[in-house]
C-alpha cells in the first residue's frame, strides 16, 4: 500500500482509518526486519501476574521495548536483571494499542564474559547481604557418613571418579540423584535434587543421606552458569544436610560454592572429604588401643606403688590402741579405790543429814503443826456456817427465777449422756479387758515356752542338791543327796558309797547308779 501525500485541500487522498495505518506499519516493521539480533543493557524489568515478562533494551541513546510470553520465559537462558548487558533474540513487530514497536524476545544471553561476571558479582553482593555466606551458617561433615548423597550427571566421569575414591578409602552407600549439569535445566534440576534430598524422612524406604556432593566437572563460565542461579544457591544455603560443593576445576568458582558447607576444588577432593581412609582409621584405632592399655597399666601400676608408701607410711594397729589400753588398765587400778572412797564420802554425807533429823526436833514440829489445825478447826465451823447461809440465800434467789421445766428437760438429756457415757465406758473397759487378757494368755504360753518345764517335757531332767541346782559333776559327788526332777515329777536319789576295789576308768558305770 503506498501512502500519498496530497497537501492540497479538498484534495482526492485517500482516508485511511487508525487500525489501517497501524496494521500497515506492522506490515512493513514486520517484513523488513523479521527475526532479530539486539544488543544492550536491561533498563527496566516487570513481572506480570500473568506470567509475560516486560523489559526495555536500551543504550546510550534509545530504548527498545521487550516482552517475553509466559511460554517462552521457561526457555530463556538468562533471567533478565537492571543493568545486565544481553544479546536478546526475537522477533520485532508493532503494539497498535499504544502506538509503539516492540521486540519479542525467545532468547536471551549475556553478552560476553565480562556481563556475566558483573552480574554473578551483582548476585554475590546481594546473598551476602542477607548472610548466607556467614561461617556461623556453615557446619561440620559427619566424621563416617553412612548414606552419601550425589547430585550429578549419571552419564558423567563425575560419578565414576567419586564412587572408585570412595571404594579406595571407605565404601559407603551412595544416591545418585540424576540432573542436567548444563543448559537451561541444570538450576531447577539442581535445586529440586537438593529440596528432594532434604524432604526424605530417616528411617524410610530411601534412606535419607548423612552427606550431600553437588559434582560437575570443569567447563567455561556459561557451562558452569546453572551453579550460579539464585534458585541453585539458596536450595544449597536452605539444606539442612551438610553439603559439599564440587563444580569444574580448582580455579573455576560459583556461588553454590560460597553457601555451601564445604569447597573441593574437584569431584575426586569431594570424595576425600567425605569419608576417611580405612586403613588409616583402623591403624589409629590400633594406636589408640595400645596407648590406652599403656596408660591403663602405668595407671594402675603407679596406684600400687602408691599404696604400698602409704601403707608403710601407716602405723601399726597395735600401736594405736596401746595408749587407750594402757588408759584402761590404769583407770581399772583406780577403780577399786575410787569406789571406796565415793562409798566412804556418801556414809559421811548420810550421817551429817541423820543427825539433824532428831527426835525432839520431829515431836516440837508435830506439836506446832497441830496447834495451827486446832486454830484453823476453830474458824473452820462459823466460817462454814456463814458459807451454808450465804448459799442458801444465793440458791433461794435462783430458785425463784429458775423454772423447773427446763431444769428437767436438762437433767433428761444429761442423764441420757451420761448413760451413753457410761455404756461407752463399758464397751471399752469390755475391750481393753479383752486385750489385757489375750496379752496376759500370750505371755503366759511365752513364759510356759521359755520355762524349764518345756524343756523337760523334750526329754531333759534338773538334778539339785541342798545347796540348789547342779550343773557339774564335781557338784553332783560332792553333793550328800541329790533329787532328779523329770517332767511328771521329782525322785530323791542317795549317793551310795564307793566300792572296795573300783572298777577300771575305762570301764563305765552301771545304769542307774550314781558315783
Amino acid at each position: 500500500m503506498d501512502l500519498i501525500d496530497d497537501p492540497a485541500p479538498g484534495g482526492n487522498a485517500h482516508e485511511y482509518t487508525v487500525t489501517e495505518i497501524s496494521g500497515a506499519v506492522k506490515r512493513v516493521i514486520e517484513g523488513e526486519f523479521g527475526r532479530v539480533r539486539v544488543r544492550g543493557e536491561v533498563g527496566r524489568v516487570f513481572a506480570a501476574r500473568s506470567g509475560h515478562l516486560y523489559f526495555d533494551i536500551k543504550d546510550d541513546r534509545n530504548v527498545l521495548a521487550s516482552v517475553t510470553w509466559k511460554g517462552q520465559v521457561p526457555g530463556l537462558t538468562a533471567r533478565p536483571e537492571e543493568g545486565m548487558e544481553v544479546v536478546a533474540t526475537g522477533k520485532l513487530t508493532t503494539f497498535g494499542s499504544q502506538s509503539k514497536y516492540q521486540l519479542t524476545v525467545d532468547d536471551l544471553r549475556p553478552a560476553g564474559v565480562g556481563a556475566l561476571m558483573a552480574m554473578l558479582e551483582k548476585r554475590k553482593k546481594a546473598l551476602e547481604a542477607e548472610g548466607l555466606f556467614a561461617a556461623e551458617r556453615k557446619r561440620p561433615l559427619p566424621y563416617l557418613p553412612e548414606v552419601i548423597g550425589v547430585v550429578t550427571s549419571p552419564s558423567g566421569a563425575v560419578i565414576r571418579d567419586i564412587l572408585h575414591r570412595l571404594r579406595e578409602r571407605f565404601p559407603r552407600q551412595v544416591i545418585v540423584w540424576p540432573v542436567a549439569v548444563q543448559g537451561r535445566d541444570c538450576a531447577p534440576q539442581v535445586a529440586r535434587a537438593i529440596e528432594g534430598f532434604n524432604a526424605l524422612v530417616p528411617g524410610g524406604p530411601v534412606p535419607r543421606p548423612d552427606l550431600l556432593i553437588v559434582a560437575r566437572g570443569g567447563g567455561s563460565i556459561e557451562d558452569l552458569w546453572g551453579f550460579n542461579e539464585e534458585v541453585v544457591a539458596r536450595a544449597a544455603a536452605a539444606s539442612a544436610i551438610p553439603l559439599i560443593s564440587a563444580v569444574g576445576h580448582e580455579t573455576d568458582t560459583t556461588l553454590i560454592d560460597y553457601v555451601s558447607d564445604r569447597r573441593a576444588p574437584t569431584p575426586t577432593a569431594a570424595a576425600e572429604l567425605a569419608v576417611p581412609v580405612r586403613l588409616e582409621l583402623a591403624a589409629w584405632l590400633d594406636g589408640q588401643g595400645a596407648h590406652l592399655s599403656r596408660a591403663l597399666g602405668q595407671a594402675v601400676t603407679g596406684r600400687r606403688q602408691r599404696l604400698g608408701d602409704l601403707s608403710r607410711a601407716l602405723p601399726r594397729p597395735e600401736t594405736l590402741t596401746a595408749q587407750a589400753r594402757q588408759r584402761l588398765d590404769y583407770a581399772s587400778l583406780r577403780l577399786p579405790a575410787a569406789l571406796g572412797a565415793t562409798v566412804e564420802l556418801r556414809r559421811a554425807r548420810l550421817d551429817r543429814v541423820a543427825a539433824q533429823v532428831r527426835p525432839i526436833a520431829l515431836l516440837r514440829r508435830i506439836e506446832a503443826g497441830r496447834a495451827a489445825a486446832d486454830g484453823l478447826s476453830a474458824r473452820l465451823g462459823p466460817a462454814l456456817g456463814r458459807l451454808v447461809r450465804d448459799r442458801g440465800r444465793a440458791l433461794v434467789r435462783l430458785a425463784d427465777r429458775v423454772a423447773p421445766q427446763p431444769i428437767r428437760r436438762s437433767l433428761r438429756s444429761e442423764g441420757e449422756r451420761l448413760a451413753g457415757l457410761a455404756a461407752g465406758l463399758d464397751r471399752a473397759w469390755a475391750l481393753r479387758r479383752d486385750r489385757l487378757r489375750a496379752r496376759l494368755e500370750t505371755l503366759e504360753g511365752l513364759h510356759r515356752t521359755l520355762g524349764y518345764e518345756a524343756t523337760l517335757a523334750r526329754g531333759y531332767a534338773v538334778v539339785r542338791s541342798e545347796a540348789g541346782p547342779v550343773t557339774t559333776r564335781k557338784a553332783a559327788a560332792r553333793a550328800g543327796a541329790l533329787e532328779i526332777e523329770f517332767q511328771d515329777g521329782r525322785l530323791a536319789v542317795e549317793r551310795r558309797a564307793k566300792a572296795a576295789h573300783p572298777k577300771p576308768k575305762d570301764t563305765p558305770p552301771e545304769q542307774g547308779t550314781l558315783l
